[in-house]
C-alpha cells in the first residue's frame, strides 16, 4: 500500500512538472511569436547619433568624432569577392551555411556558463546573431537580451537567405575609424572594389571587424594583424575554402596598404591611442555606438606647437642626417597626464609610414637608459663622488685581460664576437672619474662598470619601478643594457624621467581626465594615485647631476641645447651604437619631455650623436613649454657622506689610495681639531687600485673584501688600472711619500683671535630710537680680515676695516626685542674663526 502511494505521488510530481513546462514553454513561444522584426533602414542614423566624441583637456576643442563623415557604400552581394565572403565565414562563423541562425551549444555556453564564470553574457554569436545584435538590440549583456538575440536570429534566418544575411553583415561591419562595409574598406585599404581584392587582401578584411582599432593597418599592432590574417587563411584551408597552393601563395603575398585618408581629426596619433584604450576598456560597441564624451589630458595649443616643431626639424634632419622621422611626448610629472603626443612628422605622410605612432614603438634608448643604472647604484650605497676608472677594459670572463678567448679553438670572427671591450663615443679614456662626471658627460666605460656594481637585475627593477614596461626578461640582457641594449618606448621613458622630476614619486601615465556616458553620467575620472618608487634624495641627486651644466660642459660645451639660462632643467641624450635612434629626454619640476629621431624602417642615420640630431628639436619645444610655467628650482640633495670620515675614501672621491691622512694646507702639517674645514685636505698614501679592491660590490659601505680576486671582474679592472698607474708614475712602487710628523701650528688654541664687545653691553639699556654703535676689542696673531655681526640670529652687517665697528638704529630692526643678543664672528687671514655674543636691553 505504501509503495502504491509513493508511486502515485511520483506520478503527480511528473504531471506538475509537465504542466509547468507546457505553461512556461507556451508563454515563451507566445513571447517569441510576438517579437516583431525591426527595420534596418535607421541603422546609419542611429550610429551617428550615438557617436563618441574625444576632446582636449579644456573640453572645448573636439579632437575627433568617431562617426564623423561615416563612409559606407552598400553594394550587392554578387559584387563582393567570394574570397571576402569565404574568409569572413571561416573566421567568424564556419558553420554559417549549415545552422539555423544560432549554434545552440555555443548559445547555451554564452547564456549559462559564462555568467557562472563571472564573465557576463558573451560569446557564442553566429554571423546572423551579430547582424541582429549590431542592428536591432541594445549592447547590454543580460540573459534576456541574449534570448531576444537568439529568437530574432532564428526569425531572421527563416525569412532571409544566407546570402542576404551575409550581405548585410559585410555591408554594415566596422573596419576602423569611419569606414563601414567591405566596399569602403577595400577602396580605403587597397584602392580597389570589393569585387577585385586578392585572397590575401580578403583575409586582412576578415581579420579587422573583431577589433578594428587594435588591428588597424595604420596602428602599432601590425604584427598582430598579420598573425590574425594568417589565422584566417589557415581556417579557410582547414575547411577547404581554398586549396594548398592558394594558401601558400596568399601567405607569402606582400600586401601594400593605401595611405590613410582619415580627415577631420586633430592630434591623430593621440586620438588613436585614446580610442584603443577606450575599446580595450569598454569594448568597440560602446565606443562606436555608446555616445561617450571623452575629456582627455591633451593640451592642444602645446600639441599644435609640438607637431609644427617635429615636422620642421624632421624635414631638416632628413636632408642633414638621413633621419626622416621624429616623435615627441610631454607629460606632467606631478599627475602622469599626457600633455603632448606627436607620433611622427606627419600622420598622413605615406612615404614614412606616418600613421605609425613612434612614441609607442619599442626602440633602443642608447645612453638615455643610464640614469636608471646610476640611481640603482646610489640606492646600494655608492655616491655621486664614487670613483671608477675610465680605461680600456675587457669585461667578458670567457676571455683573458688582453681580449683573447680562453677557448683557443674559436675562429677570429667568433673571438671578436665573444670578447667585449667597449669604447667611449669619442674614443678617449679619462682615467679616474666620479660617477657624477661619468653620467653628466655620458661616458660609456664607467657606465658599464656602474651597471656591474649596481647589478643587472636590480637596475632592471629600478627601471620597471619608474615606469619602463618593456624590459621584463632579465635573461635577455647583459652589461650592454646601460648603453641602451634593451628596448623601451618614448612614452615610458619620458614618464620614468618624470619620477626624477617629481622627487621619486610616480604617477601612472594617463590620457583621460573624464568620460561621460550618453546620459551625462561620469563613468571614469582621473584620480591622483601617487606611489613613491625611489628615495627622494636619490631622485634629487640624479636631477642635480643631469641639470649641472658645468659637469656636462667637457662633453657638450657650455652653451649646448641642453642648457636653459634662468631655468632648472635636467636632461640626458642617447644614441645607439648603429645610429638608428637618437633621443633626448629632459624635465623641469613641471614637465617631462622626450624626443626621438630616426627612421621607421630602422635604417641608420648619419654618424652623429643625439646632440646634433634631436636635441635642437627638443630644445625648441622645451622653450615653448617652459614659458608656460614659473621656474621652480630643484631641491638641493643631501650629500652627508662628504664630511663623514667613516665613509670609504673611494666613495668620497679619493682614488689615490685607501689609507689617508689630513693636513692643514697653510702649514703643510697634520690637521688638528683647531684646523678649520677650509684649510683641511685629505691626502692618500699612494696605493692605486680599482674600486673592486676597496669594496664588495653588493655591500659598498661594508668592510673591505678580504680576497677581492674572488670577484670575476676584479682581474680585468685591476689589470687596466695598474697599467695606467704605472704609465702615470702612480704605482705604489714608484711613488714615495713623506707623512708629516708635526701638527698644524698655524691653527691652535693660542693663535685663535680673541674678542670682547665693549658696546653694547648687558649693563646698559638703550632707547628704541637711540643709535647704537658696536665697538669690539680684538687681538690676534694674524691680520683680522672681517667681522660679521648678527642680531638675534639675523645677519646685521660686516666690517673689514679697523676698528671693525658698526652702527644701527633699533627701531629699524624687525627682529628687535626687549632682550637682545648680539653675536660677532671674527675671521683672520689664515681662516681662524671665533665668535662672541653679548646681551643688551632696549626700552620701548
Amino acid at each position: 500500500m505504501a509503495k502504491k502511494h509513493k508511486r502515485q505521488k511520483f506520478v503527480d510530481w511528473i504531471m506538475w512538472f509537465m504542466a509547468l513546462g507546457f505553461f512556461f514553454g507556451g508563454a515563451f513561444f507566445v513571447w517569441a511569436a510576438s517579437l516583431k522584426m525591426p527595420s534596418f533602414d535607421t541603422l546609419e542614423k542611429r550610429q551617428i547619433s550615438q557617436s563618441t566624441k574625444i576632446y582636449d583637456r579644456t573640453g572645448e576643442i573636439l579632437l575627433y568624432d568617431v562617426h564623423n563623415e561615416v563612409k559606407r557604400t552598400i553594394v550587392p552581394f554578387e559584387d563582393i569577392s567570394r574570397h571576402i565572403k569565404n574568409a569572413t565565414v571561416a573566421i567568424e562563423d564556419s558553420e554559417f551555411y549549415n545552422h539555423i541562425g544560432i549554434r545552440p551549444i555555443s548559445t547555451i555556453r554564452a547564456v549559462l556558463l559564462q555568467p557562472l564564470r563571472g564573465k557576463g553574457v558573451q560569446g557564442g554569436s553566429t554571423i546572423t546573431q551579430q547582424v541582429v545584435k549590431n542592428s536591432l538590440l541594445t549592447k547590454e549583456r543580460k540573459i534576456s537580451r541574449k534570448l531576444k538575440e537568439w529568437i530574432l536570429a532564428l526569425k531572421l534566418d527563416s525569412v532571409m537567405s544566407k546570402e542576404d544575411i551575409l550581405g548585410i553583415y559585410l555591408n554594415e561591419s566596422p573596419y576602423g575609424g569611419s569606414i563601414y562595409g567591405v566596399e569602403e574598406a577595400a577602396r580605403a585599404f587597397f584602392g580597389v572594389s570589393a569585387r577585385d581584392v586578392t585572397l590575401s587582401e580578403s583575409a586582412y578584411l576578415a581579420a579587422l571587424p573583431k577589433a578594428p582599432t587594435y588591428y588597424s593597418p595604420y596602428g602599432n599592432n601590425k604584427e598582430e594583424l598579420v598573425q590574425r590574417k594568417n589565422l584566417v587563411l589557415k581556417r579557410m584551408r582547414e575547411i577547404d575554402f581554398i586549396n594548398e597552393e592558394e594558401y601558400k601563395e596568399a601567405i607569402s603575398e606582400e600586401v601594400i596598404f593605401e595611405p590613410p585618408r582619415e580627415q577631420g581629426i586633430l592630434a591623430p596619433h593621440f586620438v588613436i591611442f585614446i580610442r584603443s584604450y577606450l575599446e580595450e576598456r569598454y569594448g568597440k560597441d560602446a565606443v562606436e555606438n555608446g555616445g561617450l564624451k571623452v575629456i582627455t589630458t591633451l593640451d592642444y595649443d602645446l600639441q599644435k606647437k609640438g607637431e609644427d616643431i617635429v615636422k620642421k626639424f624632421a624635414l631638416t634632419n632628413k636632408e642633414k642626417f638621413n633621419a626622416e622621422n621624429a616623435g615627441l611626448v610631454a607629460i606632467d610629472p606631478k599627475t602622469g597626464q599626457i600633455i603632448t603626443m606627436v607620433g611622427s612628422r606627419d600622420y598622413f605622410d605615406k612615404d614614412i609610414d606616418g600613421n605609425f605612432n613612434i612614441t609607442l614603438a619599442k626602440r633602443q634608448p642608447g645612453s638615455a637608459f643610464k640614469p636608471f643604472v646610476y640611481a640603482t647604484a646610489f640606492k646600494k650605497g655608492y655616491t655621486p663622488d664614487t670613483v671608477v676608472f675610465d680605461l680600456e677594459t675587457q669585461f667578458e670572463t670567457s676571455c683573458d685581460t688582453e681580449g683573447k678567448p680562453l677557448d683557443k679553438s674559436l675562429s677570429v670572427l667568433e673571438a671578436e664576437k665573444l670578447c667585449y671591450a667597449p669604447v667611449n663615443y669619442d674614443g678617449v679614456y679619462h682615467g679616474p672619474i666620479t660617477l657624477k662626471e661619468a653620467l653628466a658627460q655620458s661616458i660609456n666605460v664607467p657606465a658599464i662598470k656602474t651597471l656591474y656594481l649596481s647589478g643587472l637585475r636590480d637596475s632592471l627593477r629600478t627601471a620597471q619601478d619608474l615606469g619602463i614596461s618593456t624590459l621584463t626578461d632579465v635573461n635577455r640582457y647583459g652589461l650592454t643594457l646601460v648603453l641602451g641594449g634593451g628596448e623601451v618606448t618614448l612614452l615610458d621613458i619620458t614618464s620614468a624621467y618624470g619620477v626624477f622630476a617629481n622627487n621619486g614619486i610616480r604617477n601612472k601615465t594617463t590620457g583621460i581626465l573624464k568620460i561621460e556616458d550618453s546620459s551625462g553620467n561620469i563613468i571614469e575620472k582621473y584620480i591622483p594615485n601617487q606611489t613613491r618608487v625611489i628615495d627622494e634624495n636619490i631622485a634629487l641627486q640624479i636631477s642635480d647631476i643631469l641639470s649641472d651644466n658645468e659637469a656636462r660642459t667637457p662633453a657638450f660645451g657650455a652653451f649646448s641645447p641642453l642648457y636653459f639660462p634662468g631655468y632648472d632643467v635636467a636632461a640626458k641624450t642617447g644614441t645607439t651604437n648603429d645610429y638608428r635612434d637618437a633621443w633626448t629626454i629632459g624635465y623641469s619640476q613641471n614637465i617631462s619631455v622626450g624626443a626621438w629621431a630616426g627612421n621607421n624602417d630602422n635604417s641608420s642615420m648619419e654618424k652623429k650623436v643625439a646632440g646634433f640630431i634631436i636635441t635642437p628639436l627638443w630644445n625648441e619645444f622645451m622653450l615653448e613649454a617652459l614659458s608656460l610655467y614659473k621656474n621652480t628650482p630643484f631641491d638641493e640633495p643631501i650629500y652627508s657622506y662628504k664630511n663623514d670620515s667613516s665613509t670609504k675614501p673611494i666613495l668620497r672621491g679619493v682614488w689615490l689610495g685607501g689609507s689617508i691622512y689630513t693636513i692643514d694646507t697653510i702649514s703643510g702639517k697634520l690637521a688638528t681639531e683647531w684646523t678649520p674645514k677650509e684649510t683641511r685636505k685629505e691626502v692618500a698614501i699612494p696605493d692605486v687600485h680599482s674600486i673592486l679592491y676597496w669594496v664588495d660590490k653588493d655591500d659598498p659601505r661594508g668592510i673591505n673584501p678580504d680576497n677581492p680576486e674572488k670577484d670575476p671582474q676584479f682581474n680585468f679592472w685591476e689589470t687596466s688600472v695598474q697599467k695606467w698607474a704605472s704609465e702615470n708614475n702612480l704605482s705604489s712602487t714608484t711613488v714615495s711619500i713623506s707623512i708629516p710628523s708635526d701638527f698644524d701650528s698655524v691653527h691652535t688654541e693660542n693663535t685663535q683671535p680673541k674678542i670682547s664687545i665693549i658696546s653694547p653691553n648687558n649693563e646698559d639699556s638703550y632707547g628704541i630710537g637711540t643709535k647704537i654703535s658696536i665697538l669690539p676689542n680684538i687681538s690676534s696673531s694674524y691680520k683680522i680680515v672681517r667681522v660679521d655681526y648678527f642680531l638675534n640670529g639675523v645677519f646685521l652687517g660686516s666690517s673689514s676695516q679697523y676698528p671693525f665697528s658698526l652702527s644701527f638704529l633699533p627701531s629699524d630692526i624687525e627682529s628687535i626685542k626687549k632682550e637682545n643678543v648680539l653675536t660677532a664672528v671674527v675671521y683672520d687671514s689664515v681662516k681662524n674663526r671665533v665668535e662672541k655674543s653679548e646681551q643688551f636691553m632696549v626700552l620701548f
